[in-house]
């Protein structure tokens, strides 16, 4: 039996949708720590979500268009034995990300609105074998990461000045800051029935952006990352089949984008958030593999930002792997439905989003050696 996830890493590829657990992208995957022997991969996702609504009566019930665009992920990843009980590896991905955009023209009450955020991390991991079945590992983080804000529409006021009583129309700009973290976990593991549980923990990262706004003004705004915690697990129940998933936290609520211009008013207003996951992958024979799974992430509260403007999730994803030697390709699908929310301002709904969806495509290659 197979002790690794078959695409398991192309299919937490796909997981993720903006505001799905706040701003997650990659889920923060660490799985490329536990393969055997010598491995590289690059990964590949794109995701295609629409997320529309209507503007309250108060706006005249207009529609929003959608407001999310199309994006694209990648990730790459390499991992070695030093010696029989030690191994490391490096992780590049992208963590977080957002690109929401209200179609000009259309929202009375949110038109114009619109905010990116890009990410990318660079994870250098530690894995120490106490044993054949217990093994630790850890190490640290480089997250570097920009984002630009405007608030646009009726929904805000007046049109900006000096005080946050009139946000329309103001727009800020967060330049590219590097800052440092850490990861630390465990995992016990019984080879011979290919189960594995791992515990990973990580750190809050502090980013202090230079901020520069359409008010001439330019000064620092120190916004922290999330910490998290990803509980991951596998064991097989029958021949060539293994049961998987894995529970995601993240305590979004850390995230305050304050600058100084808004007199202590948070641009960002995101909740704490799980992810769960569960799927079953088979090993057809030699060459192919494939695997099902769903995700969840609860509702909260139905007002939420109009710059997050989806409430929890639920997912089916698909996933093939073809195997040639020492060449690995894998690819998956998943579709996701967003739950229905609230944009608001004020903690006044604003608008209201329903029936929406999101399609996203993983694929990845990988070397052994």
């Amino acid at each position: 039996m197979k002790t690794t996830l078959t695409l398991g890493a192309a299919l937490l590829l796909t997981t993720s949708m903006a505001h799905a657990v706040g701003l997650d992208r990659s889920a923060q995957n660490i799985g490329i720590i536990f393969q055997d022997g010598n491995y590289a991969e690059l990964s590949f996702g794109y995701v295609m979500p629409d997320i529309s609504g209507n503007d309250v009566a108060l706006f005249g019930g207009r529609d929003t268009g959608n407001v999310a665009e199309d994006y694209g992920i990648a990730g790459l990843g390499y991992k070695a034995d030093i010696n029989d009980q030690m191994s490391f590896a490096l992780i590049i991905d992208e963590p977080y990300g957002a690109d929401i955009s209200y179609p000009v023209g259309q929202s009375i009450a949110l038109g114009g609105t619109k905010a990116t955020l890009d990410s990318t991390a660079i994870t250098g991991l530690l894995r120490y074998k106490l044993n054949e079945n217990v093994s630790f590992h850890g190490g640290v983080r480089a997250q570097s990461t920009s984002a630009s804000v405007t608030l646009s529409g009726a929904a805000y006021g007046a049109p900006f000045g000096t005080t946050p009583t009139g946000l329309s129309g103001y727009s800020v700009d967060f330049d590219r800051h590097t800052g440092f973290g850490y990861a630390l976990g465990g995992a016990y593991e019984i080879p011979e029935i290919a189960l594995r549980v791992a515990l990973t923990y990580f750190s809050e990262i502090e980013h202090r952006f230079q901020t520069s706004d359409n008010t001439g003004g330019i000064t620092p705004t120190t916004v922290t990352t999330p910490q998290a915690v990803n509980l991951d697990f596998q064991t097989g129940i029958a021949a060539d089949t293994l049961l998987f998933g894995s529970i995601r936290w993240a305590e979004y609520s850390v995230v305050q984008v304050r600058p100084a211009t808004l007199r202590g008013t948070s641009l960002t207003n995101i909740e704490d958030g799980f992810g769960y996951t569960v799927g079953i992958g088979r090993r057809f024979n030699d060459t192919w593999s494939g695997n099902v799974s769903v995700g969840y992430e609860p509702e909260g509260d139905d007002l939420v930002s109009p710059l997050a403007p989806t409430n929890g999730n639920y997912s089916v994803g698909l996933g093939a792997q073809y195997t040639m030697d020492n060449v690995i390709l894998s690819g998956g699908v998943r579709y996701i439905v967003p739950g229905d929310a609230s944009p608001q301002t004020s903690n006044t709904a604003r608008a209201n989003f329903s029936d929406n969806s999101a399609v996203a495509l993983g694929f990845k290659v990988a070397y052994t050696y």
